[in-house]
């Protein structure tokens, strides 16, 4: 496992599934830990609550990162009460489907809302206060390389326009050591996208492995990448995603 002993990362949508566990593996690894939710306050303090019992050191933080003031008060938060921030894990999003002539104005704004702005700000109020040789890691999707059939068109979008704001957020903050990059998760069982839903069945036959992963899977990459391992690893993205791709 990476050793983070003495780092402080932000985790953004941090209260259930894949960002639980991420928050949860970096401070397994040592790091002091805030997450951000939107509503789920309940879970989100559940996750802090496993990360005190474990030793650990954890801040919640209730944000709407799509909002300027909110993502600059996030991490402003997580610098004043865990004493900086190295790690930002751009966590938060959600999974969208429909056909492009039934998709409205406002699922698109809200779509790239959520995974492209609220990313942009938490990076750019970070960068203010990130230490030199920090990481950002975020989650995109295996749709960046492989849209396996119809009404994906939405998620292809916002997630692919992921991987150019990750390469130059590499160019631009290379100079100080702080890489970016993305992890693509394949099929994960989440309560967003459980291995015994409706689609499970189609998405289990697209990877190589045939089976869903689990959220444990990202947080050992996200972890990986955070760690000493991850240092020379940036303007990239990373598949875990059992084949998916391939």
């Amino acid at each position: 496992m990476s050793d983070l002993t003495g780092k402080t990362a932000l985790v953004t949508g941090g209260s259930r599934g894949i960002g639980a566990a991420i928050a949860k593996r970096l401070a397994d690894a040592g790091a002091a830990v805030a997450i951000t939710y939107v509503q789920a306050e309940d879970q989100a303090r559940a996750v802090a609550k496993e990360i005190e019992a474990g030793g650990g050191k954890a801040v919640v933080i209730q944000a709407d990162l799509t909002q300027p003031d909110a993502a600059t008060a996030a991490v402003e938060r997580t610098v004043r009460e865990l004493g900086g921030i190295d790690i930002l894990v751009n966590n938060a999003g959600f999974l969208t489907y429909g056909a492009l002539t039934d998709v409205s104005v406002e699922e698109l704004d809200r779509v790239l809302a959520v995974d492209i702005r609220s990313v942009f700000l938490s990076v750019q109020a970070a960068a203010r206060h990130m230490r030199d040789g920090g990481r950002i890691i975020s989650v995109g999707s295996c749709f960046n390389g492989r849209v396996p059939g119809a009404n994906f068109v939405l998620q292809a979008t916002a997630k692919s326009a992921l991987v150019g704001l990750t390469k130059g957020l590499a160019r631009e903050l290379g100079p100080r050591g702080i890489t970016a990059t993305i992890v693509d998760p394949g099929p994960i069982d989440t309560d967003m996208n459980p291995a015994d839903g409706d689609s499970a069945e189609f998405q289990r036959s697209l990877t190589a492995l045939g089976r869903y992963g689990e959220a444990e899977d990202i947080a050992a990459a996200v972890a990986y990448l955070a760690g000493p391992g991850g240092r020379y690893i940036t303007g990239t993205a990373l598949a875990v995603d059992g084949g998916y791709a391939t």
